[in-house]
């Protein structure tokens, strides 16, 4: 009999979005086939202690659980990479491949990734490179524009500089864009953080929320321009080095803009709605689907992405503005998520989904072995 294949389900972490984490795991832990896989569960408290078996199960529930008596929790460091990769203790990830579903600082930057790497355990989804970019929203739209791909136009400043001097950092704001704004920390998911800000009396507040969850502000100028909602259009990526693009589905908003509420809390008549397939030309469909490939190559992705575009009228005479807004390189992966049902829309089902993105890491990992690190 072929020997069952053991995956790490990881979840949690330490970052804003630890409890869309435990939803995530949740969906995938009910839809993967236990008859191809041996499952564990692995948690990582927002303290940052890694939790297995019961302890694990217990924070996937929404408990947060004591450390167990004499028994030692590793902790995300330098030290834990040697345990990671040969520990038996009940710490230890005697696992084939991980799949990491942990959205945010510390899962999703490159951070975990690096630490996959240094273990040489194989792992779901981009490497450090393409999850540092896809994280970073000022360094993803450098490859973006270095790609040839549109955006729209940008400011980038530091927490420091900003605090030091909030009125020459507002000069270079306006001097550079048009009000109505965008102010988002640089390194955060979700659209935890994320303020519209439509004239100068908004700004500062804006900023300052920016500001207390990462040290680089990213202030983009609202597409279309004022009194105008762009479409907000999102397409699935799937691969490695050969990615492929779902259709494309458009997010219709339950507030002004689709913030984390309008993610995740709101219910009923008030939530937001998924519209799959979004209503494009051929033509559109086309283009958007290309450039969310050229999108994930540019930043060197790998597995899996969610590449969002926002689309706008043109004035009066000029082509609709189409521009990309950002990529996701472990987006929400409930089964309500946009990823998993764009694939479905597109033919493969949730449960299919986790099969290829588990082949997916273990093609990667073994390509990676081909590589030589030493002369000897």
């Amino acid at each position: 009999m072929k020997k069952k294949l053991r995956v790490g389900i990881l979840f949690g972490g330490k970052s804003g979005e630890h409890e869309i984490s435990l939803r995530s795991a949740n969906s995938i832990l009910k839809a993967i086939d236990r008859k191809k896989y041996d499952v564990v569960e692995i948690g990582i408290t927002k303290q940052g202690r890694w939790l297995q078996s019961s302890a694990a199960q217990a924070l996937l529930a929404g408990q947060a659980p004591a450390a167990p008596k004499g028994k030692r929790l590793v902790r995300v460091s330098a030290a834990a990479t040697q345990e990671l990769a040969f520990a038996e203790s009940p710490a230890g990830l005697d696992v084939d491949v991980v799949f990491p579903v942990l959205h945010g600082t510390f899962g999703e930057d490159g951070t975990i990734q690096g630490l996959f790497e240094l273990a040489d355990i194989a792992y779901v989804g981009s490497g450090v490179l393409g999850s540092a970019a896809g994280m970073d929203k000022d360094a993803m739209k450098r490859m973006f524009v270095a790609a040839g791909i549109p955006i729209t136009p940008h400011v980038t400043l530091l927490r420091s500089e900003w605090r030091a001097d909030p009125r020459k950092c507002t000069r270079q704001i306006e001097k550079s864009l048009q009000y109505p704004l965008f102010v988002k920390p640089a390194n955060l998911g979700s659209s935890v953080g994320i303020s519209k800000v439509k004239s100068r009396k908004d700004l500062a507040v804006a900023m300052d929320l920016a500001a207390s969850f990462d040290r680089k502000l990213v202030i983009e100028q609202g597409v279309g321009g004022p009194g105008v909602k762009p479409r907000e259009l999102e397409v699935a990526i799937l691969g490695n080095d050969a990615p492929e693009a779902s259709i494309v589905g458009e997010i219709v908003p339950a507030k002004e803009f689709y913030d984390y509420e309008a993610k995740y809390e709101l219910n009923g008549a008030d939530e937001s709605v998924s519209i799959i397939p979004a209503k494009l030309s051929a033509a559109d469909a086309k283009r958007i689907r290309s450039m969310a490939v050229a999108a994930f190559r540019a930043c060197d992705c790998a597995g899996l992405a969610r590449v969002d575009f926002l689309m706008a009228p043109g004035a009066k005479g000029q082509p609709t503005q189409l521009v990309l807004n950002e990529i996701n390189t472990m987006p929400g992966f409930t089964s309500i998520s946009m990823y998993p049902k764009l694939w479905g829309a597109t033919g493969i089902s949730y449960p299919k989904l986790i099969d290829r993105l588990i082949a997916l890491a273990i093609e990667r990992h073994l390509e990676k072995q081909q590589t030589q690190f030493s002369k000897g």
